[in-house]
């Protein structure tokens, strides 16, 4: 991916917009249902109003828009919301008015702001140091309350439409837990994947997110543009989900692949806030800031992308609908031509017949040379991975050698490419890491029950 050349227009941008300020929010019930709305100013030249609906369900237990918990909650989200809308300028100083952040709660922050937004400062060539680059201020007095209630043990499931999530929708659904789907702007694979594991929409927690059209004004008049860390999004309204229906967990499908850096030898991650680094921080901060019966996991952690494709493959009630691709998920397509559809193909392609591949996905995407260039990325062969939530080197690695192994005597274009560069092509590292778990996780006992149940890999 190109990087651009963007340090005299964030000079220039500070200094013509010196300031950004989340001014005030607003919840009320309306129509059956909860609104939560922001305002933000960027130095009184632009303002952005924001704003997240949550259909009111029969299973809420918690929606009263003035009680200060639910103010409290509102209140984080629009701190995670604020950040697609401060990195069109971003304005050296941030102003905060609804409520006061103390200095830990700052420090927070600016950690996430600058990690969340390692690609979008690379891609657009900006150097900026992660303590000068913004400066957040208090002008409110008024503490922010954290939440007192009683949870049940339901677990709330963030669904993607992809195969990820879906292995936990499934394995959690095989279980005696109670679980509540959680979806954002609903699209047809989020739609059709909790349907084909026997929900509706009904039965879930859906969000609709509406981004100001005054940003992408911004955006096309020249002003900075880029990756936000939209799983952080996904976290604070899950959370939220959480307290509405009184649920303790929240259940996220980040593996332990989402740890690698985008970019060796950085922590350039496109998947940041996928990472365990922010889960561990996100858990502090919900337990200091918001709730501290809430607990907030990746049930996926402990594996690999290859384990979680070999569960999958088993789905096949869920094969036909599903979508990794963000160019074409929201048509229910795959586009065919992304970094992401090509390295779910090869995650797969050690699992599924090359019949049944072609029938998901359109096409053999291991014979199209026009991918040449994502392949040698995903493979290790170029510099830098693709910019997508894509697994490690040595996954894809082990899945291409496995796929050489598997293959006739014909190798589709890519394989053969593969076979060309790569010297000792085995299957040493597929079994390898079909055996291996991480460690570092944060599952409950009774979750890695349900993993181990699955394939064997947990304690």
């Amino acid at each position: 991916m190109k990087v651009k050349d963007n340090q005299s227009k964030y000079f220039s941008l500070r200094n013509n917009y010196p300031f950004f300020c989340f001014e005030n929010l607003n919840v009320e019930k309306q129509e059956e249902k909860l609104i939560i709305s922001f305002e933000f100013n960027l130095n009184n030249s632009f303002t952005f109003k924001p704003k997240l609906e949550f259909p009111l369900k029969e299973f809420y237990i918690h929606f009263e828009a003035s009680h200060p918990a639910m103010q409290n909650f509102a209140f984080q989200l629009g701190m995670i919301e604020l950040i697609s809308y401060w990195k069109a300028s971003c304005a050296p100083v941030v102003i905060i008015k609804p409520f006061k952040l103390n200095e830990e709660a700052i420090r927070w922050w600016k950690k996430l702001y600058y990690h969340g937004l390692g690609e979008f400062f690379y891609l657009n060539g900006i150097e900026a140091g992660p303590e000068d680059f913004m400066m957040i201020k208090n002008t409110s007095v008024a503490i922010p309350e954290q939440a007192k209630c009683t949870l049940s043990d339901r677990t709330i499931v963030p669904v993607g439409g992809g195969k990820d999530s879906i292995v936990t929708l499934e394995l959690f659904k095989a279980s005696d837990n109670e679980l509540i789907p959680f979806v954002i702007n609903p699209n047809r694979a989020q739609t059709k994947t909790i349907e084909n594991a026997g929900f509706s929409l009904k039965d879930c927690i859906h969000v609709r997110r509406t981004i100001d059209p005054e940003l992408l004004r911004l955006n096309r008049k020249g002003f900075l543009n880029g990756h936000t860390p939209f799983s952080a999004v996904v976290a604070f309204n899950s959370v939220l989900g959480a307290y509405l229906s009184g649920a303790r967990y929240v259940a996220l499908s980040n593996e332990s692949s989402a740890n690698e850096a985008t970019i060796p030898g950085t922590k350039i991650n496109h998947q940041y806030s996928k990472s365990f680094e922010f889960e561990q921080d996100f858990r502090d901060y919900i337990k200091t800031e918001l709730c501290d019966e809430i607990e907030y996991f990746s049930f996926l952690r402990p594996l690999n992308e290859l384990q979680i494709s070999s569960l999958f493959a088993g789905l096949e009630h869920q094969h036909a609908d599903f979508r990794s691709c963000n160019k074409g998920s929201k048509n229910g397509a795959w586009c065919g031509r992304c970094p992401k559809c090509l390295f779910t193909y090869i995650m797969l392609t050690p699992f599924l017949d090359k019949k049944k591949l072609i029938s998901i996905f359109g096409k053999d995407m291991l014979n199209d040379q026009g991918l040449l260039q994502y392949f040698r990325e995903l493979s290790g062969l170029d510099n830098t991975k693709p910019f997508e939530c894509v697994g490690t080197i040595d996954e894809v690695n082990a899945a291409l050698n496995q796929a050489t192994q598997k293959q006739d005597s014909k190798l589709p274009e890519l394989l053969r490419y593969y076979k060309d560069q790569i010297a000792d092509v085995s299957s040493e590292g597929f079994y390898k890491l079909l055996k291996s778990t991480d460690e570092q996780n944060f599952l409950p006992v009774e979750f890695k029950e349900i993993l181990n149940k699955a394939g064997g890999w947990t304690d």
